[in-house]
């Protein structure tokens, strides 16, 4: 029987997401003891001899590929990472710093339509509807997903970049 970091490795491994704490509890251990053992698994895997390292994201922990082992994942798998358009990213940037938004504000910020791209970013799981505006029509409000904090590797919306004139990503033209 493994101890709590084996147990915890295999779950992270099975899982393949971010698992968090309010999941790992259902190991029956308190949770001083999963934190304890996550920061002695992180800090095991640390030096890279396994290849794999743990990475606290979207509110939880996920193994990733560790940074040394990044060559060789690369000669054999050649990921490629997802594409997003410049219009997506733009309509993603706004979402992420002005949620809940609105489509039409979304259009007044940037000049342009938005219709195909929030398809586009619902279908990839990036942005969801989060509610409805008090307004004529009650317009679908969106928001960013667990998905967005795992892709762009964020633990929660605070570790955006900080709004300095603007955010980042707006393209205009």
């Amino acid at each position: 029987m493994p101890d709590l970091k084996g147990e915890l490795l295999a779950v992270l491994f099975a899982a393949g997401r971010p698992v968090g704490l309010r999941e790992l509890r259902a190991l029956g251990h308190p949770e001083e003891a999963l934190l304890r053992a996550l920061a002695a698994l992180a800090e095991d895997l640390e030096a890279g001899h396994l290849g794999v390292a743990l990475e606290r994201v979207a509110g939880g922990w996920r193994l990733v590929v560790h940074e040394q082992a990044l060559p060789a994942v690369e000669r054999v798998l050649k990921p490629s990472p997802p594409r997003l358009s410049k219009a997506a990213l733009e309509v993603l940037a706004l979402i992420a710093y002005h949620q809940p938004v609105a489509r039409g504000e979304l259009e007044a910020m940037r000049g342009k339509s938005v219709e195909g791209v929030l398809e586009s970013l619902l279908e990839r799981g990036l942005i969801r509807v989060v509610g409805e505006k008090e307004a004529p029509g009650r317009p679908r409000l969106y928001g960013t997903t667990e998905r967005f904090l795992e892709v762009f590797g964020l633990e929660s919306l605070k570790d955006l970049p900080p709004l300095e004139g603007g955010p980042p990503l707006l393209l205009r033209g």
